[in-house]
């Protein structure tokens, strides 16, 4: 309640139209709602939540990035900035460079797309399940804040503010800095003490910052001011020291105090958002955090170089303390070793280790002057396959090392082809003769596919959103991002790639006839208007999630063995014919299933199981672990649920009928049931 009443006094926010438009949506579906502003705070909050937690939140999140760019995103780049480019071309000897109206409009799409860029960061991390341990009110609180600012002059150590002709990116984000925001925050609105992290200065024995000051800052409960001081005081700089990786695993175990953890990372830049005493708490709440410490000047093992973070027995992410929690180029070999001790959790992040090891060989060679082999190229250019690490950027050292070469030659070196069968713009790749282009190609307004020749191989995205017919559409044989063909009604015709690295939209595809999806897909597929699984085969490997919302029946259904994301059954409520895949890692959806009978789970599923609508247990067997909850919203009685303990020690929490609770909890006393 404090954090709500923070917004009100700072932002008087139920007075806003956003404020009230989530009022007036609430009691136009019937909910009741108090006149109270903290109540209507808190309500606008949950509607603005709704967009991450909608049945296809990808779109929602694309929905709302798009509403931001309109309304952030620069337009009219002033005079003055064309006017300072062509003065810093002349200090560095170029002469006086016109500048025409071509290239003031490159200049404008490089400075919009850093904008967006930069803004994106913010947007997937507050809807990513990482930002979970911070309140709505924060979350609401820091992103509003970050809007207001660019970037970071670190001269002054503070933050300018963002108008309409601001050309500058958004604040970078550091996890680590926010979190220790929205921890200082929260414990100050509290009332708690919140004390100095700035430790005494041993060259002249004193604080750089000292009580006075600190407390100065903190009364401001100003955003900038405190991620300002978050960037340069509780973010430290350990990078001269990354060649040593002698030291020692450290194991901080479920339920441990969490200021042990804390005090251990923060100061060192890790930018692991752990480095906050509320998300440590979180954390460690979840499962065990293993952190590696590798050897100071003195020899200690006090340096935080990785981590990995478990959810009971399941690894849920590992990080590095290189750009953006990338691993460090000099680490790799112990985090490799190390998890071989995860057995088969360890061999789901194989490709990402080795990826990061071929880069480091790669970088290692190119630093001493070796030409790139055509393997090399093929590699860094991510031609086959996008290249893995475990940050939440690209590692830097791939556009460092490919920035000022050909590219276009290198690609074609890489392919054994022609650099003029290489294209970078729509007009050259459909133009014919061409058997790479690098890029996406925007066909989103064509209506017929008459005459459309692709290359074979396209690295991006493929926009054919309003071709509702697939007559004389010969797709590309490698497609490296999305296929977005929303609005086919017919799959006659139509030949997929044998690989798409992205998602699939067959949203208006009522009838699988004539459809063969290709082996492997590396994120999602959705088939929103299917309604009979007959003739449907599906991928071996789904990388992301398979919505079937409108599927009544699955007879006929094969799964993928392997399913990445979540499986979408909304309207199914029948399990005859389903048999769902060996390895799930989101949730499984089935809120309209009345009966167990049939419904068989794997072992494992990384997410949560929704049996909303499921009256009885017989026959239900659940999974030997659940990464997060369940939901048994409808259940008449305690009888034939069996938890088994594996199970309810991974499990989150286990949605029931209040009716149900005293029985359970005397049943099973180690369950959370809510």
């Amino acid at each position: 309640m404090k954090g709500f009443e923070f917004l009100q006094g700072k932002y008087k926010l139920n007075k806003t139209e956003e404020s009230q438009s989530a009022a007036r949506r609430s009691r136009i579906a019937g909910e009741s709602l108090s006149q109270k502003p903290t109540d209507e705070i808190e309500n606008y909050l949950n509607r603005f939540g709704e967009i991450l937690t909608s049945s296809n939140p990808g779109r929602s999140l694309d929905a709302f990035k798009k509403i931001l760019y309109k309304k952030l995103i620069i337009q009219d780049v002033p005079e003055s900035y064309f006017t300072l480019q062509q003065k810093l071309a002349r200090e560095l000897g170029h002469g006086d460079v016109a500048v025409t109206m071509e290239s003031r409009e490159e200049i404008k799409r490089v400075l919009q797309e850093d904008q967006r860029t930069s803004l994106n960061l913010w947007v997937d991390y507050f809807a990513s399940s990482d930002s979970d341990v911070y309140p709505d009110w924060a979350k609401y609180w820091a992103f509003r804040s970050m809007l207001g600012i660019s970037s970071y002059d670190k001269k002054k150590q503070k933050f300018g503010k963002r108008s309409k002709s601001t050309t500058a990116q958004f604040p970078e984000l550091d996890r680590e800095a926010l979190a220790y925001v929205v921890d200082t925050l929260n414990k100050k609105i509290q009332g708690n003490t919140v004390p100095n992290p700035v430790n005494v200065d041993e060259d002249v024995e004193e604080k750089l910052v000292s009580d006075e000051a600190f407390r100065k800052i903190l009364n401001t409960e100003d955003f900038a001011t405190y991620y300002a001081f978050a960037i340069e005081h509780v973010s430290a700089d350990s990078s001269e020291l990354l060649p040593i990786i002698e030291g020692e695993w450290r194991t901080f175990k479920k339920g441990e105090d969490a200021l042990n953890l804390v005090q251990s990372i923060q100061g060192y830049g890790t930018g692991w958002c752990t480095a906050g005493e509320s998300t440590a708490k979180a954390q460690l709440g979840q499962g065990d955090f293993h952190v590696y410490f590798s050897l100071n000047k003195l020899g200690k093992p006090t340096i935080p170089r990785l981590a990995i973070r478990m959810v009971d027995s399941h690894i849920k992410e590992v990080r590095g303390v290189a750009h953006q929690q990338e691993i460090d180029p000099f680490i790799t070999p112990v985090l490799t070793d190390k998890l071989k001790d995860f057995g088969t959790e360890g061999k789901r992040y194989e490709k990402k280790s080795k990826d990061m090891q071929r880069l480091t060989e790669i970088d290692r060679r190119h630093t001493n002057g070796e030409k790139f082999t055509r393997e090399d190229l093929h590699f860094l250019y991510e031609i086959d396959s996008e290249i893995q690490g475990f940050g939440y950027e690209k590692d830097p050292r791939i556009l460092a090392m490919i920035k000022n070469r050909d590219k276009r030659s290198d690609i074609a070196s890489a392919l054994g082809i022609k650099p003029e069968q290489v294209s970078f713009t729509q007009e050259k790749a459909l133009g014919g003769n061409i058997v790479y282009h690098d890029g996406d190609l925007d066909l989103s307004d064509l209506t017929s596919a008459e005459g459309l020749v692709f290359p074979d191989h396209v690295s991006g995205t493929i926009y054919l959103n309003k071709l509702i017919s697939a007559d004389g559409l010969t797709l590309p044989e490698h497609v490296g991002g999305t296929i977005d063909l929303n609005s086919l009604t017919s799959a006659k015709g139509l030949t997929l790639p044998e690989h798409v690295g992205g998602i699939i939209y067959l949203d208006s595809l009522t009838s699988a006839e004539g459809l063969t999806l290709p082996e492997r897909v590396g994120e999602s597929i959705y088939l929103d208007s299917l309604t009979s699984a007959e003739g449907l085969t599906l991928p071996e490997h789904v990388g992301g999630d398979i919505y079937f919302p409108s599927l009544t029946s699955a007879d006929g259904l094969t799964l993928p063995e392997h399913v990445g994301g979540t499986i979408n059954f909304r309207n199914l409520t029948s399990a005859k014919g389903l048999t769902l895949p060996e390895h799930v890692g989101g949730s499984i959806n089935l809120p309209s299933l009345t009966s167990a009978e049939g419904l068989t789970f794997s072992k494992y599923v990384g997410g949560s199981i929704h049996l909303n609508k499921l009256t009885s247990a017989e026959g239900l067997t659940l999974p030997e672990r659940v990464g997060e909850s369940i939901y048994l919203d409808s259940l008449t009685s305690a009888e034939g649920l069996v938890l088994s303990d594996e199970l309810i020690e991974s499990c989150d929490a286990i949605y029931i009928p209040t009716r149900l609770l005293e029985d359970l909890r005397k049943l099973y006393p180690a369950a959370h049931f809510i």
